[in-house]
Formats: C-alpha cells, structure tokens, sequence
C-alpha cells in the first residue's frame, strides 16, 4: 500500500466501490449489511458498500451502549441516507437479549476473564443480529476490519465482528482509513474519536486496551515484515514492537485457518 503522504484516495475509492459491485452482482445477492458502531471503520464501510448503488442496510445494535458512541452512529446513519438514496437503516436494540443471555450463564471464576468473555459475546450477538438481517434481506455481511486489527493483532472477536462475508477495507491500515474517511466526507466528529471497539459499555479506547496507539502497531508491523526483532530497539520503540509480536502471536488462532485433523490415507 502507499505512503500517507501519496495515498491515492479517489483510485482506492474506485477500486474497492468496484471490487464490491462486482462481488455482489456474481454472488447474486441484492446488497449488503453493515452494523454501525460509530466508529471510522463502519463509517467508510458503510459509505463504500452504499456507493455502489446497491441497497445497504446500515444496523445500529446497542447494548448499554455509551451515548457518544450512539450519537456518532447516528449523525452517519442521517448523513448517509441523505446522500444515498438506496441507504436504509434499523435499529435493533440487544440490551435486553444479552441481559437475558447473562441470566442463563455461570457469572463465576477470574473476573478478568468474565469481563473480556461477556464482552465478546456482545460481539457475538451483534454478528448473529447482522446474519439475521442479511438472510431477509439476501445480503451480504460487510466486514468492517482494517489491516492492524484482522492481520496484525487480531483485535477482533472470533466469529463476532470476524464474522463477515467481505472485508472491503482489510488491506487498508487505520491511518489510510482515516485518510479515505476524509476523501469520503465521513463526520468529522467520528474521525476524530478515540477508536474504540464499545463491547464494555463505556468509553475506554483501543489504545487503552492494546497499549498502543494504531500509528505505533502499524509502524511494528511494518517492521516485523522486514524481519526486525525487539533487540533492534530501544526504550518506547521496543515496548512498542513486544507489544505488537505478544498480539500477533497469541491472536494466530483469529488469523490463521481453522486447524483440520488430516486423516491418514491408511487409516481410512
């Protein structure tokens, strides 16, 4: 991918508007899903898919979300269907569900541990919710990935927000996110926001969570692909850079193919 300073925005726009046209037209679906969080990610999704001319379903789906995650999703959803005329939207509120849903469950054992696993489940219910709305509507799910969190960290939910069937922005790092989010004329309210993923129902960011920023995780992955260790580093660099191989290493499991125990011809 280029630079910041020669990022082609129009060309990468056309690119993937196309890429997705033609998915859609030769999966002979009618359109796409997209769950808006108020975050960047689903914000430029969400405008490449509705580009397209092909009907796009924008879904809000919170759960004890924070007000400000909400108002931003919103203020892109109104943004959005002014500007497309084949943008709707639904709203499928899943406080309720999760809340019955923690009823059911054992809530004992590490508290850090339940925390982070009520927290993906959030994640769960709202994949579910998106499945639900693309089989009414034969859609397609759009993922709203970008290049650091689905191939770098795995900063994602497994078979949550990992459970898509295109990932149109993928290939792009956050920082060329924010780039096309500018090209796309996005809210500036939703650019400026602290990335957060809101699966713990207040305001701590991405950064708060992974304990660094995407500018830094982008600048470790990029020297990890030139084969650079934590010993070329020092001080913030290398905290920087063990932070980013912990995460990538743990999180092979998200990024990797599901492991297949391979039968012996012999022993069939």
């Amino acid at each position: 991918m280029t630079g910041k300073n020669t990022f082609k925005a129009k060309e990468i726009n056309e690119y993937i508007v196309q890429w997705l046209h033609d998915y859609v037209t030769n999966a002979k679906v009618k359109g796409f899903v997209v769950g808006i969080s108020g975050g960047i990610d689903s914000a430029v999704t969400s405008t490449l898919c509705a580009q397209t001319g092909y009907p796009t379903l924008c879904v809000e789906m919170p759960i004890h979300q924070a007000p400000s995650h909400v108002s931003r999703a919103r203020e892109h959803i109104k943004q959005l269907k002014e500007r497309y005329t084949n943008v709707t939207s639904a709203e499928v509120d899943l406080t309720p569900v999760f809340e019955s849903f923690r009823t059911e469950v054992p809530e004992t054992g590490n508290p850090h541990l339940l925390d982070l696993t009520l927290a993906n489940t959030r994640a769960r219910l709202r994949m579910t919710t998106l499945y639900y709305m693309a089989g009414i509507h034969s859609a397609l799910v759009a993922g709203t990935g970008n290049k650091v969190e689905d191939f770098g960290v795995g900063f994602f939910t497994k078979y949550g927000d990992g459970g898509v069937d295109i990932s149109p922005i993928a290939d792009l790092m956050k920082s060329e996110v924010r780039l096309l989010a500018a090209y796309l004329d996005v809210p500036q309210s939703i650019i400026a926001a602290k990335p957060t993923d809101g699966l713990f129902g207040d305001d701590r960011s991405d950064e708060d969570q992974l304990g660094a920023s995407y500018d830094e995780l982008e600048w470790a992955m990029l020297e990890a692909e030139k084969g650079k260790t934590e010993e070329d580093f020092t001080g913030r660099l290398k905290d920087v850079f063990k932070i980013y191989i912990r995460l990538n290493t743990i999180n092979q499991h998200k990024m990797n193919a599901i492991p297949v125990c391979d039968i012996p011809e012999f022993l069939k």
